[in-house]
């Protein structure tokens, strides 16, 4: 029950209209191109990543399936997650 003059809290939208995404500091991660998130917010912010060809300093930067990602002469791409 939402306290007296308190909004109800509205639901976050779903990312690019439902289809899944992830931060690209969490990728880095993901990928084993950084071992902790401090190390993949130096190199994203040291100008060390590509995001489809754009150098990107936005940890936060989200990534859809089909994004290219370079970083150190490794290309990555994002894929779509499989089905359950």
């Amino acid at each position: 029950m939402t306290p007296p003059g308190m909004s109800e809290p509205k639901a976050a939208d779903p990312p690019q209209g439902g289809v899944p995404t992830v931060r690209l500091d969490q990728f880095l991660q993901l990928a084993g191109v950084a071992g902790t998130g401090g190390q993949a917010k130096v190199l994203i912010q040291s100008g060390e990543v590509l995001v489809d060809g754009v150098l990107e300093t936005r940890r936060r930067r989200q990534l859809s399936p089909g994004a290219a990602v370079s970083v150190g002469g490794e290309e990555f791409e994002i894929a779509a997650p499989a089905d359950a």
